[in-house]
């Protein structure tokens, strides 16, 4: 990949639930994104449990361990967005396109259970930002939240790289299905 175009990454910040990083993990392959875990992590990658809730996936996903958020920071300088449940604002009030092409986009969600240190959060409340929903609700599910907030961002970049069209069964496969399974 040439070294002038933004990478799109995904950071988890002290990731509790395999099957959450493995959600998020299976949407990075997807959608071309680079998944950051900082450590510590709430379970071990290398268990055969962990590498079934990405459904395999874990194969082809583009991931990086830190030891901690210090490792993770320098190392990857680039554009860093934080999603939390005390942002003021959503995503899409974020101009991504409109981003230095040459700056690498990072998207830092927290733990499960605290989400990113409120400390961290205070140094860039320009860059938090959080989905709007109900007032009685906290939050919503991370690998969830995780695929509403890759997908736009992909929409406001024209999601490049992405097929628009079915390749493993053909662009025409509803055209051509004839009731049998294939």
């Amino acid at each position: 990949m040439d070294n002038n175009i933004r990478k799109l990454n995904v950071v988890l910040y002290e990731p509790e639930i395999p099957q959450n990083t493995g959600n998020i993990m299976r949407t990075c392959v997807a959608a071309g994104f680079k998944l950051h875990l900082i450590k510590p992590l709430g379970f071990n990658i290398e268990d055969p449990k962990f590498k079934r809730a990405t459904t395999n996936h874990i194969t082809w996903a583009d991931y990086t361990l830190y030891e901690d958020y210090e490792d993770f920071r320098g190392k990857n300088p680039g554009e860093y967005f934080f999603m939390t449940r005390y942002g003021k604002k959503p995503p899409s009030d974020i101009d991504f396109a409109a981003l230095p092409s040459d700056k690498d986009i990072f998207l830092i969600f927290g733990k499960e259970s605290t989400g990113i240190p409120a400390d961290l959060l205070k140094e860039n409340l320009d860059r938090c930002f959080r989905l709007p929903m109900k007032a009685e609700c906290r939050s919503l599910n991370l690998s969830n939240a995780a695929a509403i907030v890759i997908y736009e961002v992909l929409r406001q970049l024209g999601y490049p790289d992405l097929s628009f069209t079915e390749v493993q069964k053909g662009e025409d496969y509803l055209e051509s299905y004839d009731g049998t399974l294939s």
